[in-house]
């Protein structure tokens, strides 16, 4: 296939804007292990589904002649269209390519989808002849090597992608450090190969000094991995080689995240601490991924200090973080600590909502703080924030057993009144609660006024009922047998 690509014209190139344009198209648009076709795509122009539908269903003999008789001449925008829909058929896309190469010629980012298409699909020696054809048209670009190297590396051979990188002087492209970036990029990518990746940055540094990305590709690659004593040695070396600068945030980031992945919490702060000093010190998306590991791991000795260092520095948490760390202290049945960041939310001007309070008053509920569970159901109440179904159920049970059971009917009360729904749960705890404590009179009424609206009764609660009540006296007997009449009379 080779000396097929070679349409001997003088090179008329569609100029990127930065050497980094195609480079970043060609992984963003077509970057993936399953090629997309003309059928996965929303909408596809007639002119673009009439080629395609021949590059996908002719025999490859007779492509060129299907391609004459559509009556289609093909511009260089319609190439591209196509050729990032034909990488599901490789063959039929060079027939299609060079056939479309004596119409017009192809721009430079259509050479560089063939090229990807060809390295996508491990035609490798196809690969190369389109490259000695593109280096004699003097179309060469950067992204073309950016793209043999991710092909390369994606089926695993690396030296090859090295030896791209070795020879693309002798093409006419000088190695920079985006080139390095590039290749240590397409390393990283794959699975535990970030020593690889760094074997190479070795070898190269000296020659192609690094830059603040060559940094953040190898960390990123030690996040990844997990090693978190590489990652310092790489974050020592970046110290060294590039200084402090904020724009090296991306690479900050990932040294920090790998400290906090390998559980040295301690020190990432100390780390933080430094980075203020310098001007460094990562924004609100890095400390809310911290904090989300922390609490996945449930690790509130921890997140306490980390969130101390990220608002003693300035940087203002949003509601999302607040309802984080306030549900990872409730869970550690920190109350004391929950009501210390409700109360500091209206200084950095959040304002607590539902899921907020819900989570402290489970929390009172859980560690069976009487007191403290009916004073913050009032205050729930009073400003608006309605408590859930199942904590209501919840709080009249333990309200119940803890020997306040006029808080218990308070909450029942409410939930009547504001139409919680579904109230059985609340209305069964009622039930056994005012059962436990004697008040046979009361339960009954509570207890006819449920069925008038419909509220139910569950049958095990009955049972409850009957042995209590028949142990009791003659009248609670009584007042059980008629319960139960009208009980059984609701549901027939």
């Amino acid at each position: 296939m080779g000396e097929s690509f070679n349409f001997n014209y003088s090179s008329r190139l569609v100029p990127p804007s930065s050497k980094q344009q195609y480079p970043e198209r060609l992984q963003h648009e077509i970057q993936g292990s399953s090629f997309p076709t003309y059928l996965d795509v929303p909408y596809v122009t007639p002119r673009t589904r009439i080629l395609c539908d021949i590059i996908y269903k002719t025999p490859i003999p007779d492509i060129e002649d299907a391609l004459n008789s559509s009556g289609i001449t093909p511009s260089p925008e319609l190439v591209e269209e196509v050729l990032k829909l034909s990488y599901g058929s490789p063959n039929a896309a060079v027939s299609f390519f060079r056939w479309a190469g004596l119409a017009h010629k192809p721009s430079l980012y259509a050479w560089n989808l063939m090229v990807d298409l060809l390295g996508k699909n491990k035609m490798f020696d196809e690969l190369w002849a389109a490259i000695r054809s593109m280096k004699e048209a003097g179309l060469l670009s950067l992204a073309t090597f950016v793209s043999v190297f991710g092909s390369y590396c994606v089926e695993g051979k690396f030296d090859d992608a090295m030896m791209t990188f070795d020879v693309m002087e002798k093409y006419g492209i000088e190695p920079d450090v985006v080139a390095v970036n590039s290749l240590l990029s397409a390393i990283c990518r794959e699975k535990n190969q970030t020593n690889r990746a760094y074997k190479f940055f070795d070898k190269i540094k000296l020659k192609i000094p690094p830059d603040g990305d060559t940094f953040a590709i190898l960390l990123e690659g030690w996040e990844k991995e997990g090693d978190v004593s590489r990652a310092k040695t790489t974050f020592g070396e970046m110290v060294v080689r590039v200084g402090w600068d904020e724009k090296n945030m991306a690479a900050y980031n990932a040294f920090l995240m790998t400290l906090v992945h390998g559980s040295q919490v301690d020190e990432a702060v100390k780390f933080l601490h430094v980075m203020k000093g310098k001007g460094c010190l990562p924004g609100l998306k890095f400390f809310s991924n911290a904090l989300d590991i922390l609490v996945k791991q449930n690790d509130s000795t921890h997140a306490v200090p980390l969130w101390d260092t990220m608002v003693g520095s300035g940087i203002m948490p949003n509601l999302i973080t607040f309802n984080a760390m306030i549900g990872l202290l409730c869970n550690n049945n920190d109350v004391d600590n929950a009501f210390r960041f409700l109360d500091e939310m209206p200084i950095y001007g959040v304002f607590a909502d539902s899921l907020t309070y819900n989570m402290i008053f489970e929390c009172l509920i859980t560690n069976k703080k009487v007191r403290e569970a009916a004073s913050f159901f009032r205050e729930m109440t009073k400003n608006e924030v309605p408590p859930t179904q199942a904590n209501c159920a919840a709080a009249i049970k333990m309200l119940f057993d803890r020997d306040d059971p006029e808080t218990g009917v308070e909450i029942w009360d409410y939930v009547l009144t504001n139409r919680v729904i579904p109230a059985d749960e609340c209305a069964n705890m009622l039930l056994m609660g005012l059962c436990s404590l004697g008040r046979f009179s009361e339960l009954k009424r509570f207890a006819y006024d449920m069925l008038d609206q419909r509220i139910i009764i569950y049958e095990s609660t009955m049972r409850t009922l009957q042995k209590t009540l028949y142990k009791d006296s003659r009248s609670a007997r009584d007042i059980y047998d008629s319960l139960e009449r009208r009980w059984k009379a609701s549901y027939t």
